[in-house]
């Protein structure tokens, strides 16, 4: 007996020690990139065009890429747009969220479920179809080339409002009866008590739209031919499709870094929260 438990043990701890073999092996193969990146943008531009086999590794890093990158091209006004396109649509993307989640999870009105369903049946629609009808709508209403005609077609977002109802709906209803019997109002209600509660997920949509309008690239490429109202990602095509982008790799690759790390950062910080705030939001009951 005690020789099949010693036996059922180590197969356990061979098992995990391959899982970790494994896992250690996938996460170089999705970091590499990251290190290659880095690494091209501190190499000197000679350094880099005379390595006729790629180095793992540079004796002699250089910021000097760094300051072309912004030099050469307007990284700064792509960058500052960026930051505020980004802050700007998140912060009305999750009052629209907040507000629609919260009438579907503890409101009751006349045809609730039906209009939850057809809400929901807009999933359906192919994100082309919908390009195209906000690109004819922004264009009639004479927005390109505006913040609010990069903004406003991305203000709301069914899945999040899916994703929090369903988290709404795991607080109990008690508290919500407990409340109104106190005379407190359905918005108090929701920012006292609600958002308090489900903070995970609401930091997660969050992070999540940031990060989605961070990498943003068809719409700001279709809405927008005006360089004054470009975003990172329309700045990153601009550098490589200009001779500068294809003939400075290293100052190519520090844009890309500068462009890359507000996003690593933000998720660094708040990966513990995103991982509780999407299996809240998964699980129910």
């Amino acid at each position: 007996m005690e020789h099949e438990y010693s036996g059922g043990l180590g197969k356990k701890r061979a098992l995990r020690g391959l899982t970790y073999v494994l896992l250690t092996v996938w996460a170089l193969v999705v970091l590499f990139p990251f290190y290659w990146m880095l690494l091209s943008s501190v190499k000197s531009y000679g350094a880099y065009n005379a390595e006729y086999i790629p180095q793992l590794f540079t004796l002699q890093p250089t910021l000097e890429n760094y300051r072309e990158a912004f030099t050469a091209v307007p990284l700064a006004r792509f960058f500052a747009n960026t930051v505020l396109f980004t802050l700007l649509t998140t912060a009305l993307m999750l009052a629209v969220t907040v507000l629609a989640a919260y009438a579907f999870a503890r409101l009751n009105f006349r045809g609730k479920n039906l209009v939850f369903v057809l809400f929901l049946s807009l999933m359906m629609i192919p994100s082309e179809l919908v390009v195209i009808t906000n690109f004819v709508t922004i264009t009639e209403l004479d927005l390109r080339n505006s913040f609010p005609g990069l903004i406003l077609p991305s203000v709301t977002s069914v899945f999040y409002i899916y994703l929090l109802k369903e988290n709404f709906e795991q607080v109990p209803e008690q508290l919500y009866y407990a409340a109104k019997v106190d005379g407190t109002s359905d918005l108090k209600y929701l920012f006292k008590v609600m958002v308090p509660i489900c903070r995970p997920t609401v930091v997660t949509i969050t992070i999540l739209k940031a990060i989605e309008c961070w990498n943003s690239y068809v719409w700001p490429r279709l809405i927008t031919d005006d360089e004054r109202y470009f975003l990172v990602s329309n700045g990153i095509q601009t550098i490589r499709e200009s001779g500068f982008g294809r003939e400075n790799i290293p100052a190519m690759m520090a844009a890309v870094v500068v462009i890359s790390a507000p996003l690593i950062l933000l998720f660094l910080a708040f990966r513990r929260m995103i991982m509780e705030g999407v299996s809240r939001g998964g699980t129910k009951g």
